[in-house]
């Protein structure tokens, strides 16, 4: 695994400072259209169940309703916002976690903290490695397929991992990306929230 975390670092560094004029355009152009901050910070679950907080560009307004809730993603979700998510540019600042340790370039996406009780055996073993940016369960179906197939995917991962499969990963996450694949679920600008059933 020490020749993982030394390609995390190495590319994760020289991604930042390659895409440095995008991160700046890009958190710029948040800023105008959704205010501050521009980033979104949230705590996700990492290796070993360890709690962190993952980095992302701001793709939704904080708009509530008269009772103060949030409303729904699909209400504060912009058009904006929807590019970026369509681009996958709103993932750029976890390069940082990436270089700070908290995650890997490769690896099962990092969920909410929520979701840990609820969690088969099975479905725990994700969280025997770092969590990435893209993993194997993004490049085959990411949001369009159902919870219990990418959890599936994830642990698929965990238990055939290889220096090779991460590249393989890498390269079919460019291709992916410019065909903006499986974005969201039918009817859910986004992804609905895993109950330990679906």
């Amino acid at each position: 695994m020490w020749m993982k975390r030394c390609l995390d670092i190495a590319l994760s560094l020289i991604g930042i400072i390659i895409l440095l004029p995008v991160l700046i355009i890009v958190g710029t152009m948040v800023f105008f259209n959704l205010g501050k901050p521009i980033l979104f910070v949230q705590e996700r679950v990492g290796k070993g169940n360890k709690i962190f907080k993952m980095y992302k560009f701001r793709t939704m307004l904080d708009k509530k309703d008269k009772k103060g809730d949030l409303l729904s993603d699909e209400e504060r979700l912009t058009s904006f916002g929807r590019v970026l998510r369509s681009t996958s540019l709103d993932e750029l600042p976890e390069l940082i976690n990436v270089l700070k340790g908290d995650m890997s370039l490769v690896g099962p996406r990092p969920l909410l903290v929520e979701y840990l009780p609820i969690y088969n055996e099975r479905q725990r073993k994700r969280h025997e490695v770092l969590p990435g940016i893209t993993g194997w369960a993004q490049i085959n179906g990411r949001n369009s397929i159902s919870w219990a197939n990418k959890l599936e995917l994830d642990v698929w991962y965990v238990e055939h991992w290889s220096l090779w499969l991460d590249i393989k990963i890498l390269f079919k996450t460019i291709y992916k990306v410019f065909k903006r694949a499986g974005i969201s679920q039918v009817n859910n600008v986004t992804a609905e929230k895993f109950n330990g059933l679906n």
